[in-house]
């Protein structure tokens, strides 16, 4: 195949998504793995492994690799210190993958890395101010201020699934120390946790009897049953919905952005989840900011984070300064 491939890996808390990306942004190959159970040094190896999966399929020059992992860093040393979802912490990813994979790497935190995509080929396109969230198993935040992806001063900021939305609320989950976070009231899997709660009260509806006939309750599985109308699921969403909406007026109160960029799986309910969330900014957030803001799903979806880190590594081969973690093969 022709050379100049990049390839883009995005890290969440339950998957790895990678694919060989192409000068015109086509996809030629792409793996997909779960991510349960691993140790970090097992994490590290299964994600090399991806990557050699994708440089044996596609055949051609890999020009550079970007990464997209759910980290803190800290851009004084390279290190990836902190992951709330995924078993990495103090690991000079960038560094470790560089040698093992003879390639140059970039890493940034996976939802700087939607932002990327959603900004430049997305939704958001054309906006100068934008504040995106992804919700999966976590929630990951990403900013795009006065044109430029906003890190903070030494690459720990933007996590603003970790902003506090209930000051004595319930404990965080993964490695996060906190309570009362975003995370723990609006992500994927606060909305197993909430749907599960409402299945018990109400049993005696397709949600309830889809449990009773062994379907393993999750995210996707709620989604689905939402859309044909189950009450309990729907119900849900709503609630989570409506938390997510809280998130939304801080951020409209402290950026004032041009566009909200919702993602990861659990956008899969669309206005389901976005109407109550809009609903409930515009009550409580400050005008006239929440007058001018759009709220809208990622168009990329599932794999705008795959893109992003895909077009940091474009950025990076062609000499463009990235502004994340950059590493180099020592024999390069």
């Amino acid at each position: 195949m022709a050379e100049g491939y990049v390839i883009g890996v995005d890290l969440g808390g339950t998957k790895l998504l990678a694919g060989a990306i192409g000068a015109d942004l086509s996809v030629v190959h792409r793996t997909n793995r779960p991510v349960y159970g691993l140790s970090q040094d097992e994490l590290v190896q299964m994600v090399a492994d991806a990557v050699d999966e994708i440089r044996t399929a596609v055949g051609g020059r890999i020009e550079a690799i970007g990464f997209g992992i759910p980290c803190t860093f800290d851009s004084r040393s390279g290190m990836a210190v902190q992951a709330v979802n995924v078993p990495l912490r103090d690991i000079a990813f960038g560094s470790v993958m560089a040698e093992r994979l003879g390639i140059p790497v970039v890493v940034d935190n996976d939802a700087n890395c939607h932002t990327v995509c959603e900004t430049r080929i997305g939704i958001a396109q054309g906006a100068s101010e934008v504040a995106l969230l992804t919700l999966g198993t976590g929630i990951g935040g990403g900013l795009l201020l006065r044109g430029e992806i906003y890190r903070g001063w030494i690459m720990g900021g933007a996590e603003m699934g970790h902003m506090v939305v209930e000051m004595n609320g319930r404990p965080c989950q993964g490695n996060c120390p906190n309570w009362g976070c975003l995370e723990s009231v609006a992500s994927g899997s606060a909305l197993v946790r909430e749907a599960s709660l409402a299945v018990a009260r109400r049993p005696d509806t397709a949600l309830g009897q889809a449990l009773e006939e062994g379907r393993e309750l999750t995210g996707p599985m709620i989604t689905e049953l939402a859309t044909a109308g189950d009450p309990v699921a729907r119900g849900a969403i709503e609630k989570i919905g409506r938390a997510l909406g809280v998130g939304l007026v801080n951020l409209v109160n402290t950026f004032n952005p041009q566009v909200i960029v919702i993602g990861g799986g659990v956008i899969a309910a669309g206005e389901l989840l976005l109407a109550p969330a809009r609903e409930v900014m515009l009550e409580r957030a400050l005008a006239p900011a929440k007058d001018v803001v759009r709220v809208e799903a990622a168009r990329h979806g599932p794999e705008a984070g795959m893109i992003g880190a895909a077009l940091l590594a474009r950025d990076m081969a062609g000499g463009v300064s990235t502004g994340a973690i950059e590493a180099w093969p020592t024999s390069a």
